[in-house]
């Protein structure tokens, strides 16, 4: 049998030197490039508006790196993104049927009773009292219901002063919330048939959304443990009505 000739490689022994020598080249300027790049971007600090692009180009290697406002990278230039407010812990709601009782109670009482008018939002600010542990709430209403729901401001308080708030509607109580705290990525405004899922959300802690209540019928009544310091916001929604308007009775206090 006719022995094959050895195949032998055409590549020389200098010539494969070569070539581990050009990689380790590129491997060791990789690891520069690497160490390089956070000092790099350290030097710009530039102001970012969303949808920005941010161009930096290396004063070593010549590369381009584009980095866009909008993604999580762009935290190594100073975009720092607002934390959420904490869960809150669910509320203990109730009610009674004593509502004429109830209502003549209050009647008497100075700032007890109030008209929501239509398409309005009449928001009743109660904040943490140091003698109390605990905020209460009772209300009813005379022929029709209402929109309730509660939500927790994280601020700290300067007056336990309780006061009320009135706005147009819903949306427009969002705008004006806004405007003092840009809030991120706004959750948009829901029925009230179904539970408001507002704005409110980013910036405040939800204890209940806002759903209709038969505050006609039956006295309704909650209370809540302070989750820490800040303010309680009550809030009676009557921006679905286009016709009526609704007579509120309330009431407010605090326990240990």
């Amino acid at each position: 049998m006719t022995e094959l000739p050895q195949m032998v490689s055409p590549v020389s022994e200098d010539a494969t030197e070569d070539v581990r020598k050009a990689r380790g080249a590129l491997e060791a300027q990789a690891l520069v490039d690497q160490e390089l790049l956070p000092a790099e971007m350290a030097k710009y600090q530039v102001p970012q508006w969303p949808g920005d692009i941010v161009m930096i180009q290396s004063e070593h290697t010549g590369a381009v790196d584009i980095l866009s406002a909008d993604l999580e990278s762009a935290d190594l230039l100073g975009d720092h993104r607002k934390a959420s407010p904490p869960l809150m812990a669910p509320p203990c709601i109730w009610t009674f049927a004593k509502m004429k009782e109830f209502k003549s109670k209050l009647g008497k009482e100075k700032n007890s009773r109030l008209v929501v008018k239509r398409g309005e939002v009449v928001t009743i600010r109660v904040p943490t009292h140091p003698e109390g542990k605990r905020v209460c709430w009772e209300f009813a209403t005379d022929d029709y219901d209402i929109g309730f729901g509660v939500y927790f401001d994280w601020t700290p308080v300067t007056s336990t002063d309780i006061t009320v708030q009135v706005s147009e509607s819903s949306e427009d109580e969002d705008e004006d919330e806004e405007e003092e705290e840009e809030i991120e990525d706004p959750v948009p405004a829901g029925d009230v048939e179904r539970g408001s899922r507002s704005s409110l959300r980013g910036r405040y802690g939800e204890v209940m959304p806002v759903y209709r209540r038969d505050s006609h019928r039956d006295v309704q009544a909650g209370s809540h443990d302070y989750p820490g310091e800040g303010i309680y916001l009550l809030k009676f929604d009557n921006s679905y009505s286009l016709l009526r308007n609704k007579t509120l009775y309330f009431h407010v206090y605090y326990t240990s």
